[in-house]
């Protein structure tokens, strides 16, 4: 298992040599885009895949995915842990054995795996840095198909109630007067400017705007950790005060990617609080109060 401390990511050369040396982790293909048919993502799985890797729905396993209007929960509720757990198996997670997952490129969905995985007990996961879009540039070997139907299940249990620190609309509405609650989403967002999918527009009184973005590169890579604390300080967030951050984003996924960049800027993520509801629960309650502009 990965040494504590170590990155939450990986290189797309280093999971190649993984690969190349026969040490190669559970990897879980997770590509999503907003707007997009629930087909998108595993459509895009058969037409090439890092070799090995299984396909999970972000809607389906990530998500309790209801058929109801949003409530306070948001629009992708955290899932079920048992569901969850069952989805894992299926791709053949084990407990013992390390795990690695990817999106399209800049991990904002592959964010998500990574946090309930950890949160429900594993030990050892990472993120592709720079997804499928790094690992395909790099040209590496791209494999294309359905997954192998008898490859073995894995032997997941999820850890209940979890490790990770997760508020609703009170516990953010508190964190934003005492401590530092960061939305995830782009600026216009955050202001007011637009709102292409929740019923208001703005943001959450109080918080802190800090898009995911920039936590990037140009190249879709996070920043290296340094530039990240730097990031991170600058918005009032160290190591030291981890426990006093909240996150949220639209709908609860992207703020994931936010506590992920944390991570690697060395912040215990155990510390940091995230909203589940996020904007699209704060926006489908009319008795809360929305904020706009730069602050």
């Amino acid at each position: 298992m990965r040494q504590p401390g170590t990155s939450p990511l990986i290189c797309v050369d280093q999971l190649a040599a993984d690969l190349a040396c026969g040490t190669a982790p559970i990897l879980i293909d997770i590509r999503w885009k907003l707007g997009e048919p629930s087909t998108y993502g595993f459509g895009v799985y058969r037409e090439g895949h890092v070799p090995g890797a299984r396909y999970l729905s972000l809607d389906e396993d990530l998500a309790e995915h209801p058929e109801a209007p949003v409530g306070p929960r948001g629009r992708h509720p955290l899932p079920d842990p048992e569901r969850f757990a069952a989805a894992m198996r299926r791709v053949g997670v084990r407990s013992d054995l390390p795990v690695v997952v990817y999106d399209d490129g800049d991990g904002t969905q592959a964010a998500r795996a990574w946090w309930l995985l950890r949160h429900h007990g594993h030990a050892d996961v990472r993120v592709l840095d720079g997804g499928f879009a790094a690992w395909r540039a790099a040209g590496h070997v791209v494999e294309q198909g359905e997954p192998e139907a008898d490859a073995a299940e894995g032997d997941f249990q999820a850890l209940v109630p979890g490790i990770f620190t997760v508020v609703d609309h009170d516990g953010a509405a508190a964190v934003a007067e005492s401590g530092v609650l960061l939305d995830a989403r782009a600026g216009a967002r955050y202001r007011g400017e637009v709102e292409p999918v929740d019923p208001a527009a703005g943001h959450v009184p109080g918080a802190a705007s800090a898009p995911t973005t920039d936590n990037l590169a140009k190249d879709g890579r996070f920043l290296p950790a340094a530039a990240l604390a730097q990031r991170f300080e600058a918005l009032g967030v160290t190591p030291e005060h981890a426990a006093d951050v909240a996150v949220y984003c639209g709908s609860g996924v992207t703020a994931t990617h936010e506590i992920l960049a944390m991570a690697v800027a060395g912040i215990d993520p155990e510390g940091v609080a995230l909203y589940e509801g996020s904007w699209s629960g704060w926006a489908s309650d009319p008795e809360r109060t929305v904020a706009t502009g730069e602050s």
